[in-house]
């Protein structure tokens, strides 16, 4: 018999439909059993007539029950009575073997520092920027004007390539600040770099080809290429940036950050440059230029792009997550109309197009002038943190002992140490010592460099001494 518990906060229909279904499909209620008529059921349960209607209009409008006008209302004949035993055994289908993302994943939590564990003391990442309550103040006053917005067409599906305010922001930022001149169709919003690298590989690449990285380098850059069954072929870099003689020569792609390389923190130098374009026309491969951090240069103007000297073989990549903060997931691709355009039509198929409010808050946010200010004022920030931590890397001896580079740009720069050294040892002691330092091989393919990347962005001065003092005294002792 159905009950009804007053003390449930279901509906009482719903609460009999429940177990009505339960009833059928576990066979108490036989496959062509006749049931109760409604006005029977309701007298014995103590409900109304209405409530057992609406139970049994939902069973049959389920395929639970059949009705007929002189038969009523009856269990349907082909309803799949499960048997208790089957009930308990059965469960959902395998999972299939991943090894390559397992693989993946577990090296990306170890670069980022395997931030599920205790917070250190001091953490010198290279992967977060300083952010104050000054950029919250001006990042909640630019949400709320663009949630007051009239205009309710921002919220039908938009355009894949994102958001033609913010795009035209970013194409006036563009041309003023880094001598980048497009049309705005040019320009693909996409969440992140890894968003970015990964439609790159699904609209411009086919499976099995080869692509060149720097090594070390980007680590996202070649797992996310690996993933979708690349052939990723190392290339190392020196004090001049990439070796462009080891470019593989079957490359479709070569991936580089030119203007701060990742990990190693060099500039690429004008004859590698030129050379590697000259490299790219002759062979038609893609120059995928990751320019993260190239904003924050401490000495002279940002360098100027790839892009800006090839745009037919370039696709230059952009991020908000070092300008900005990485919580806002917006970065844009620049390249030729035909790739961009390529790029747009995967990314209509397997995204649609990046959530509004983030992008209609962003334009409002350079458009008004927030951006600009807060990229002055985080200029200032790390210009004293980075001569802090130069500062203080050669007032302990470490710059006498061990190589220091990628001093000029960026909010990271690296200590190399000789091979002999046991990197992992000194990251746990350092950890213990309360300093949480990035090992290059975390950044590595096959390259057996040592040493430490040390980001600046987010630890103050007086914290960055008192790191960098430790630091020396494990590695000096």
């Amino acid at each position: 018999m159905l009950k009804v518990d007053r003390n449930d906060d279901r509906p009482m229909w719903q609460q009999l439909l429940d177990q009505a279904i339960h009833n059928i499909t576990t066979g108490k209620w036989q496959p062509g059993e006749l049931l109760l008529p409604s006005r029977e059921l309701a007298s014995l349960i103590g409900v109304s007539r209405s409530t057992i209607q609406i139970v049994y209009e939902e069973l049959f409008s389920r395929g639970y029950t059949v009705t007929s006008r002189r038969g009523g209302t009856r269990v349907s004949e082909t309803i799949y009575v499960k048997p208790i035993s089957e009930a308990e055994e059965i469960k959902g289908p395998l999972l299939p073997d991943l090894p390559v993302l397992n693989a993946s994943i577990k090296h990306l939590h170890s670069w980022f520092g395997n931030k599920e564990r205790i917070i250190p003391e001091i953490d010198f990442t290279p992967h977060e920027p300083y952010l104050d309550e000054q950029f919250q103040k001006s990042w909640r006053q630019s949400f709320l004007q663009a949630s007051t917005s009239n205009d309710l067409n921002i919220w039908a599906y938009g355009d894949a390539r994102g958001y033609l305010p913010l795009r035209e922001q970013i194409q006036r930022y563009l041309s003023l600040e880094r001598g980048i001149y497009v049309q705005v169709d040019q320009i693909l919003l996409t969440s992140g770099a890894q968003h970015s690298i990964d439609l790159i590989a699904q609209a411009l690449l086919q499976e099995g080809d080869t692509v060149t990285v720097e090594d070390p380098g980007f680590p996202a850059a070649w797992m996310a290429m690996n993933y979708r069954n690349m052939r990723v072929c190392p290339a190392p870099v020196d004090e001049s940036g990439l070796c462009t003689d080891h470019i593989h020569p079957q490359s479709k792609l070569v991936f580089v950050t030119p203007s701060h390389q990742c990990a190693v923190g060099v500039i690429m130098s004008e004859p590698r440059r030129q050379q590697l374009l000259h490299m790219a026309a002759q062979s038609q491969f893609w120059i995928v230029e990751d320019d993260y951090d190239s904003e924050f240069r401490y000495r002279g103007d940002p360098l100027p792009t790839l892009f800006s000297q090839r745009p037919q073989n370039t696709l230059y990549m952009m991020s908000f997550s070092k300008m900005v903060a990485p919580g806002i997931r917006l970065s844009a691709i620049i390249g030729p109309n035909e790739a961009i355009h390529r790029l747009a039509q995967v990314q209509e198929l397997t995204y649609r197009h990046l959530p509004i409010m983030e992008q209609f808050t962003l334009a409002h946010f350079i458009e008004h002038g927030h951006f600009m200010r807060h990229m002055r004022r985080v200029r200032n920030v790390y210009r004293r943190r980075h001569e802090a931590m130069t500062k203080a890397i050669i007032a302990t001896g470490l710059s006498e002992r061990f190589t220091l580079s990628g001093v000029e740009t960026g909010l990271h720069m690296l200590l190399e140490v000789d091979q002999s050294f046991d990197e992992e040892t000194v990251t746990n002691i350092a950890f213990e010592e309360g300093i949480r330092i990035y090992p290059l091989s975390k950044y590595s393919l096959k390259s057996e460099r040592k040493g430490w990347i040390l980001g600046f962005a987010k630890v103050d001065e007086a914290a960055i001494e008192r790191g960098i003092e430790r630091l020396a005294r494990i590695l000096l002792q």
